[in-house]
């Protein structure tokens, strides 16, 4: 599990048909996270909980700058040069802890997109990693042993019925002890079964953006009163996110004491209110495409901030434009439903008349004469342009799936395209080569020589 204080990317996605792409997830094993709350009743284990923190922050920040001033980012590079210079640096950090600390450094540097541009600083309260060696459960009497600089610690938890029943019947992983609003928490990794994949022949097609975040096929335009929460409508969204931005330009303007704390008191608000609209649609989805007997289709945005050129007053809502997180949700939550996932080309999708709802297929950009609304020029349908443009996703979801999963006729490849098993010979490359050679000599003849049947002949 990653710390709490590194940022992931999403996982690369691998093209798998012209127009279409399926998500690729990892073969890794299914790891859910959940939090529960070590009851500390003594001072004296409150004291060993923070040195153990503070160590190992203090040491994580010292193996970084080590590893970024020798250019050495590998973590058995890593250990292997600074382990001792780092345990005598710091006489209370244990050895598997020391292990511990150059993984971390290893992973913080290879999930930076900026990497190896600066070194890597820890913060001194964030989030510790503790793996089985640091960190053990007794789960008969719901207790935990944690290792610290001044010995082992042995607490309680407490948390969610269904927090606890995960521990105690689910393989565990790795746990980040971290403290926050004077309460010492441990979020732990757990392995879920993973539930076998359906077959599906349909796919419910979303179309992100961002002046609405998510519209799905069906038509329903994300988030709306059928979320739960506070957050009614895109407009609510784009209002809140205004207002935040208003809110620390005035803060940052001032630049006093007190406005500093009241900037620190209000930071991670916007981002924390995106996650949890972004939790909500794409539960929303997965559970519409669950109920209805459906997989999911999402558009590949990967690198669309690199593509668009907006302009100068438009670029602050494009880049703050949480797209990434979505996917990933939808991707995690998929696969604990065993929902299949493709991922297909956004291009033209707006701008083409989709077959699905009666349409052509005729694709111009001028079948969208205003932002939310489209025409087609050629059959006359019209409607709700993201509606539109999330039933063409639907449809290239549906034909990629085709693709990738339908039935052979023989059930092995046919042998004139198998390559693999009859490569061809000698001379058929040399055949090819030569013909190719002749129809690109004749071609230049003929751009070459006039013809002399044409004027002035």
């Amino acid at each position: 599990m990653r710390s709490a204080t590194h940022t992931g990317r999403a996982s690369k996605i691998d093209r798998v048909s012209t127009g279409a792409r399926q998500a690729r997830l990892p073969h890794a094993a299914l790891v859910s996270v959940v939090q529960v709350r070590l009851e500390v009743g003594r001072a004296v284990d409150a004291a060993a909980l923070t040195d153990a923190v503070a160590v190992c922050n203090e040491a994580a920040t010292f193996a970084s700058r080590r590893a970024w001033e020798s250019r050495t980012f590998h973590k058995f590079a890593l250990q292997k040069t600074w382990y001792g210079s780092l345990r005598q640096a710091f006489p209370g950090l244990g050895a598997q802890a020391a292990v511990r600390v150059f993984a971390r450094v290893a992973q913080a540097y290879a999930n930076r997109r900026a990497s190896k541009k600066r070194a890597h600083i820890f913060r001194p309260q964030g989030a510790v990693p503790f793996d089985a060696r640091m960190l053990s459960f007794n789960r008969a009497e719901r207790r935990v042993s944690v290792w610290t600089p001044r010995g082992r610690v042995t607490l309680s938890y407490t948390g969610r019925f269904e927090d606890l029943d995960a521990i105690d019947t689910l393989p565990v992983g790795e746990c980040d002890l971290f403290q926050r609003g004077g309460r010492w928490l441990l979020q732990v990794s757990v392995t879920l079964p993973e539930p076998e994949q359906r077959a599906v022949k349909a796919f419910l097609g979303v179309d992100q953006g961002i002046a609405n975040l998510a519209v799905t096929s069906g038509g329903a335009v994300l988030p709306s009163r059928a979320l739960p929460g506070t957050i009614t409508s895109n407009g609510h969204v784009r209002n809140l996110r205004e207002r935040r931005y208003r809110q620390r330009r005035r803060l940052q303007c001032k630049n006093t004491s007190s406005a500093r704390r009241v900037a620190r008191r209000l930071s991670g608000r916007e981002s924390r209110m995106m996650k949890d609209v972004n939790h909500q649609i794409s539960k929303y989805v997965v559970r519409e495409a669950e109920r209805t007997g459906r997989g999911l289709a999402l558009e590949e945005l990967q690198g669309i901030r690199g593509r668009v050129r907006a302009h100068r007053s438009q670029r602050r809502t494009l880049h703050s434009w949480a797209f990434g997180q979505l996917i990933e949700q939808c991707q995690y939550k998929t696969r604990r439903a065993g929902i299949p996932l493709v991922m297909v080309d956004p291009a033209y999708t707006s701008q083409t008349c989709p077959l699905s709802l009666g349409g052509c297929g005729h694709t111009s950009r001028r079948n969208r004469p205003a932002r939310g609304r489209f025409v087609c020029e050629n059959c006359g349908l019209a409607g709700h342009a993201d509606t539109f443009a999330a039933a063409n996703v639907a449809e290239r979801g549906e034909g990629s799936w085709a693709l990738v999963n339908g039935p052979h006729a023989t059930g092995d490849p046919a042998a004139s395209r198998n390559t693999r098993a009859n490569p061809p010979t000698t001379a058929a490359k040399v055949r090819r080569s030569t013909g190719n050679y002749l129809l690109s000599a004749a071609m230049r003849h003929r751009v070459d020589k006039p013809d002399p049947s044409g004027p002035g002949s």
